[in-house]
């Protein structure tokens, strides 16, 4: 094919086109053309001849190929010197091929005498970019002309008005480069750690007679430059870990960077760990010089690790700045902190500015319920001067006075301290002489709190903060879901007696979190849920097992009732709760509670049901008639408060006035005999007692009155701001204003604003 193709180039072309019949001719000459490469028209215009010649006579052969505008004596000349082409090649020992070859074959082999022919397209201009700077066009007449492909190649550049491609072809780029490697120019840039393939690879440009080939490729650089090859492969696949070369020295050594990453957090320290250059070095001593790549590594690692397995393992003495060894004290900054009898994992953060910089302690879920932050405001030890010294710097002017140099105080008034003894507040504050409300360590940086990170048993973070009960407030929900999941089958609902409960365990233990499973008040029925917490469980038990009596066990209503005289019902008409009714069955329920605590508590199954409910049965008429009593009598004193508020009046009583109502509404309300207890209930009556008899001394002692009812605000308020005091502090606040205000009527236990503020710090 070539043979022939080289023939019909090296004389004029055999397709004639008359001037006058340019038309007629292009249209007979058109069916040879060859879609993207004018050489093929010449071997289908050559097939075609032969088939004609093979088919007619001399004469008719001649006649056909004028009449379809082909020159017959060009022909010839065509044929014989194709003919002479081929004995020449088989002199030379040219092999000519027996089977038709594929147009890409063709077109390579005359692209190889034709390099310095080629062309790139220009999109902006649609001319063609070609050897040495040359431009030009495809001729008119191609069948390339209005495609213009990318890449072509032409048989002869020809000047006329400008250049033109004659006899022009679509290449592909590709070939270019097999057969110009003689001739291309290549040029490398960028040389980069490729972690995939495990060497330094750059980017390759070929370019011939000034036209890229070959753009963007990316090749490997070792045999360009090994040097900077092995550089690079040391630093970034050994020493900063950027290939996964899965050797165990690999991990060994990223274990031991993390080690040392990790004290840093601890010391709040970045200059431990040894910089990149020392490892760099290290490796740079022990690794042969002729290993370039991921490739070379393995094959020399091989052999080398037999005779010496830890050789590419760093010392852990290499890995730490020498001059920095001395900061590092375990006790300083232990990785755990004993809980009760558990040990939490400690983890460091030197991440200034982030909310959660500092130490925090990994609390498992199951372990939160009973967790306590007693102790966790003193820190590590090595944190501790800084907190202290952080607390001093931030007290009013006043009190910062005296402790100056606050550093040098500070380390003084530590030394003294017994760490985790007590609240740090309190302790610095005795030590310091200063009150310890006058401390804010709201203003604390956030590494000098500590963090409570809450974690299930998978890793997985629950909730994150700097305050414990708000941490446990966040965890709520999902351990709801998890204790619901797990004992939904513990579960009931609308229960009226106690066929069809089981017995209740005490506790459950989940995965998550510890259940507490227990009857539920639903007001007409009974339930069973599972609650989070003891207590929660013990208040539910009670208010569960009460309302499931009371569903049970004959009403003693009408019983009480029918012994009350007229003075009795008419006082229990003028209670908060609206009617006599609803007054006995607030009695009723109060009986219950006391009858279920004198008979041991709440039953946990059925036989200690039944015992229970038998011996309620029985004494609990007697106990409801019993304090439906103490009830009218707290309903006396307290008509007899109101009728002293009615005739209290004055803006000088006003202040006291105000303050006894708001009194004796927290004392008697709907629902308060329940709420108070069957053993409070005579206390009650002395409390109204002692409010009416300061009434009737008020008029003459309005400034004593004031100085004592302001003593009592303080204290209160402080109680309404300590959400987790205990609960007899309300009764203490009752028996101090009883001490206050009517002495005379005697108060229960020693009382004092010392005691009760002793009883709310816990």
């Amino acid at each position: 094919e070539v043979i022939t193709i080289a023939a019909a180039l090296s004389i004029q072309d055999p397709r004639e086109r008359p001037a006058e019949q340019r038309a007629q001719a292009d249209q007979q000459h058109a069916r040879f053309a060859g879609e993207s490469s004018d050489f093929l028209a010449y071997l289908n215009l050559w097939r075609y001849l032969r088939e004609q010649q093979r088919a007619l006579s001399g004469n008719q052969f001649r006649k056909r190929v004028k009449a379809e505008y082909l020159h017959y004596l060009r022909i010839r000349e065509w044929q014989d010197l194709a003919a002479q082409l081929r004995g020449a090649a088989k002199e030379v020992g040219v092999h000519l091929n027996r089977e038709p070859a594929e147009p890409a074959d063709i077109h390579q082999a005359l692209l190889a005498g034709l390099l310095s022919h080629i062309g790139l397209r220009d999109t902006a201009t649609r001319d063609y970019l070609g050897a040495r700077g040359a431009r030009f066009a495809i001729f008119p007449g191609s069948s390339l002309a209005r495609r213009g492909p990318t890449w072509v190649m032409a048989a002869e550049l020809v000047e006329t008005s400008r250049l033109w491609g004659r006899t022009a072809a679509r290449i592909e780029p590709s070939w270019v480069e097999p057969l110009a490697g003689h001739l291309v120019n290549r040029t490398y840039s960028e040389p980069r750690w490729d972690p995939r393939r495990a060497q330094v690879v750059a980017t390759e440009r070929v370019t011939l007679y000034g036209l890229p080939i070959v753009t963007g490729r990316s090749v490997a650089y070792a045999r360009i430059d090994p040097e900077l090859s092995r550089a690079l492969f040391l630093r970034r696949a050994l020493v900063e870990g950027e290939w996964d070369g899965r050797h165990e020295f690999l991990a060994e050594n990223a274990r031991r960077v993390a080690e040392v990453e990790a004290l840093e957090e601890r010391v709040r320290r970045r200059d431990l760990l040894a910089g990149d250059e020392v490892r760099l070095d290290f490796f740079d001593a022990r690794v042969p010089a002729d290993v370039v790549s991921g490739a070379h590594f393995d094959r020399w690692w091989r052999d080398a690790r037999r005779a010496d397995p830890e050789l590419l393992t760093y010392p852990r003495e290499l890995l730490v700045v020498p001059e920095t060894r001395d900061v590092l004290d375990p006790q300083a900054r232990p990785t755990g902190w004993r809980a009760g009898d558990q040990i939490l994992r400690l983890s460091y953060r030197f991440e200034p500015g982030h909310e959660h910089d500092g130490v925090t302690v990994h609390v498992p879920v199951t372990s939160l319920p009973a967790l306590q932050a007693d102790g966790f405001d003193w820190l590590v030890p090595a944190l501790r001067l800084e907190l202290v010294t952080a607390l001093l710097r931030g007290l009013p002017k006043e009190l910062r006075r005296p402790l100056v140099p606050v550093p040098e105080t500070a380390a003084r008034l530590l030394a003294r301290l017994k760490p985790r003894t007590g609240p740090l507040l309190e302790a610095l504050a005795r030590e310091a002489g200063v009150p310890a409300g006058a401390f804010d360590p709201s203003k604390l940086p956030p590494h000098l709190r500590m963090t409570y990170s809450v974690e299930a048993d998978d890793g997985d973070v629950l909730a994150v903060g700097e305050d414990l009960d708000a941490v446990r407030e966040a965890v709520k929900p999902r351990l709801r879901a998890q204790l619901t999941d797990a004992t939904a089958a513990l579960e009931r609902s609308g229960l009226t007696t106690w066929d069809g409960i089981d017995e209740l365990p005490r506790r459950v233990e989940l995965s998550g979190a510890t259940g507490f499973p227990a009857l539920v008040d639903e007001g007409a029925s009974v339930g069973v849920r599972t609650l989070e917490t003891a207590d929660a469980q013990a208040a539910s038990m009670r208010a569960g097992t009460r309302r499931l009596l009371a569903l049970t066990v004959p009403s003693p209503a009408r019983f009480v009732e029918g012994r009350l005289d007229n003075a009795a019902k008419l006082s229990l008409l003028g209670a908060p709760h609206g009617s006599v009714g609803a007054v006995l069955a607030d009695a009723t329920e109060a009986a219950l509670d006391a009858l279920l605590a004198r008979a041991g508590g709440p039953a946990w199954d059925a036989g200690g049901f039944e015992r229970l409910r038998a011996e309620v049965a029985g004494d609990l008429a007697d106990t409801t008639a019993e304090v439906v009593g103490q009830v009218v009598r707290i309903l006396d004193a307290y008509r007899e408060v109101q009728d002293r508020l009615g005739k209290a009046i004055g803006d000088a009583l006003r202040p006291a006035r105000l303050d006894v109502a708001g009194q004796i509404g927290g004392l008697v309300y709907d629902g308060f005999v329940t709420a108070t207890g069957v053993a409070r209930l005579p206390d009650v009556e002395r409390y109204l007692q002692a409010a009416a008899r300061r009434l009737e001394r008020l008029p003459t002692q309005v400034a004593a009155d004031a100085d004592r009812m302001k003593a009592v605000h303080e204290l209160e308020a402080a109680y309404r701001r300590s959400p987790n005091a205990p609960p007899e502090v309300r009764w203490m606040l009752e028996e101090l204003r009883v001490s206050h205000f009517a002495q005379g009527l005697g108060v229960k236990g020693q009382i004092s604003s010392k005691r009760i503020r002793r009883a709310l710090a816990g």
